[in-house]
């Protein structure tokens, strides 16, 4: 399913009339070219050209040219068609081993000499293999480029003097390129992924970009060992998952293309390198990963976007049916593990994306955003906030819960870690908060659908509000929101105060409550006596109110209520600091509420 969609995209894409889109033909791949050697028909160097421009990075980078597809490398010789490092293309020894380059240098003349004779007896083709016999080292030389070529042993190519096309890329040259990819010995079989008989691809083409990956490139198709061999194919690699050539080439191009630096349809969600397609064209192929993004503009334009899609009816249309994949990526050694993959109408993604948000929504300060990241969320819940404590797989399992449907449930591990950090660091912070609802919210509906599978009789839990919510009785929300008046209290009680309650009984209170709430309710008539009586009754009001519904205070909290009760410390905290605006025919019902604090914050 992986691979036909992909090969379906490639087919899409070299179609694309944008040239920055448009994918290389069979037999060929979009390759960084540092230098271009511009040579005369008679083979004389007129100049050695450095396409060399500095990114956003101050790194200077080779501009891309479509050229016949690399050789996949071992430790062995094997040249590339009319394009390679120095070493092989003009035969100069740059780390000390002439021999080699000696071999080097003839597996590159040689490959050109595999060409088709219509091909070898084209005028650039031609022009090469004068240069050869020319060998003008010395003049090379003296080209300021040529130093820096020498050192990095960089890529070069060839182009004819008064030609914009390089060598490799004449029409004689391409087509005999074209009729080399099919030659050789290839077994033939059925491809898994057509259905016809075609030559199969022995060494899929490798796949860069993903983050942990072998910089040189791994597979996801591949065998290098008996154990995964079927009977009868032994140390015959492809034909063990026979792919034809075409559509191998087809799937890696695309794969690559979707993994390229700059992409606008990849993200790197933790461990997991993650693409997006569709199977149309569709500007939402680059505005969904934005979501995803550390860049908080980024993410909070990408989102309004979508949002704004829905409510203007886009996806009532025919375009909501277009088919979205979502394909995760992770290192594996020298494979890449899928680490997840969905397919799904736009529609529903976006339903799903929009219920993402949702169960993120909370209210908030004013400098906090509207829409966080989810690297920022992974960070918040990560020792000392940083990206290198994130847990690796963490960040995969969440995207992969988001597409899997509204009622999958987050891995318990964010819960744990979120609830870990506010314990730890004695603050629930906006970010721990939205994600400890987030967690709590799919479990709620998780244990609903199952409960409605079952015809259970249970009354179901009430999904948590971004907002205080007065009508909620849990234990253990009611005593994290008596924890929040206390320290409030306290603070008035006591202006200028350094350290709160929170500081010293927070981990405590929100784990075993029995051992904590008597102390601090205690030390709560103290606080009480010093404040005006009106202030003073209006806490206790309060108090009674929050402790209403609780029938005693429990030996422990579980994990999932450790995170209610921070969920109602958070909220009971924001409303306290929350300016009130009550309507006016409101006001005298507002004023009897023991929600109306006689602050006035």
């Amino acid at each position: 399913m992986i691979l036909q969609a992909l090969n379906d995209y490639y087919h899409r894409k070299c179609a694309d009339p944008d040239p920055r889109e448009h994918l290389a033909g069979y037999g060929f791949e979009q390759k960084e070219i540092p230098f271009v050697l511009e040579i005369k028909a008679n083979g004389e160097v007129v100049q050695l050209i450095d396409t060399r421009t500095p990114n956003d990075k101050k790194k200077l980078v080779g501009r891309s040219y479509r050229v016949p597809l690399g050789i996949k490398k071992t430790s062995g010789v094997a040249a590339n068609l009319l394009w390679d490092t120095l070493e092989y293309a003009v035969g100069v020894d740059t780390k000390g081993k002439p021999e080699r380059v000696v071999e080097q240098h003839a597996a590159f003349r040689q490959r050109i000499e595999t060409l088709p004779d219509e091909a070898r007896s084209d005028a650039g083709v031609m022009a090469v293999r004068h240069f050869f016999d020319k060998c003008e080292i010395a003049k090379l030389q003296t080209f300021p480029a040529w130093a820096d070529a020498l050192e990095t042993n960089g890529i070069v190519t060839f182009r004819l003097h008064g030609d914009l096309e390089l060598v490799c890329q004449r029409r004689a040259v391409v087509q005999g390129a074209e009729q080399l990819v099919d030659a050789g010995e290839s077994a033939v079989g059925m491809c898994l992924v057509t259905g016809v008989q075609a030559p199969v691809e022995r060494l899929h083409a490798s796949i860069k970009g993903v983050w942990g990956a072998q910089t040189s490139g791994a597979n996801i198709v591949s065998f290098n060992a008996r154990a995964f061999e079927s009977y009868g194919k032994t140390e015959r690699q492809g034909e063990n998952a026979p792919i034809s050539k075409a559509v191998a080439f087809a799937y890696t191009t695309a794969l690559n293309h979707l993994l390229r630096k700059g992409s606008s349809q990849r993200v790197q969600i933790g461990d997991a390198s993650t693409v997006f397609w569709a199977e149309k064209d569709t500007e939402f192929e680059a505005i969904i990963p934005g979501l995803f993004a550390d860049d908080p503009d980024k993410g909070s334009d990408a989102a309004r976007a979508l949002f704004d899609a829905m409510q203007s009816g886009k996806w009532g249309d025919a375009g909501g049916d277009t088919v979205m994949h979502v394909l995760g990526l992770a290192p594996n050694a020298a494979r890449i593990s899928i680490r997840f993959h969905h397919r799904l109408p736009l529609r529903e993604l976006a339903a799903d994306l929009q219920q993402y948000f949702n169960d993120l929504e909370m209210v908030r300060g004013p400098n906090d955003p509207q829409y966080p990241s989810l690297f920022r969320l992974l960070t918040s819940i990560s020792v000392q906030n940083k990206a290198d404590n994130i847990p690796p797989n963490l960040g995969g399992a969440i995207v992969d819960a988001v597409f899997a449907g509204p009622d999958v449930p987050y891995p318990s591990l964010w819960l744990n870690a979120a609830v870990g950090r506010c314990r730890a660091e004695q603050n629930v912070n906006y970010l721990r908060a939205a994600a400890i609802k987030a967690c709590l919210n799919r479990q709620i509906r998780h244990v609903q659908t199952a409960a409605s599978s079952t015809a259970s009789s249970s009354s179901p839990e009430k999904e948590f509000l971004p907002m205080l919510d007065l009508k909620n009785t849990h234990t253990a929300y009611r005593l994290g929101r008596l924890f929040a008046v206390l320290e409030r209290a306290q603070e008035i009680a006591n202006p200028g105060i350094n350290a709160t309650i929170r500081d010293r009984f927070y981990g405590a209170a929100s784990s075993t409550p029995v051992a904590v709430f008597t102390t601090l309710l205690r030390l709560e008539k103290a606080h009480l006596k010093k404040m005006p009586p009106a202030q003073a009754a209006w806490f206790e009001s309060l108090i009674g109110e929050v402790l209403n519904p609780v029938p005693d205070f429990p030996a422990h909290l579980t994990l999932q209520d450790q995170g209610r009760f921070a969920l109602g410390y958070y909220h009971q905290r924001q409303h306290f600091f929350t300016k009130k605006t009550v309507a006016p025919d409101a006001a005298a019902d507002a004023s009897n509420s023991s929600q109306s604090n006689p602050e006035g914050t």
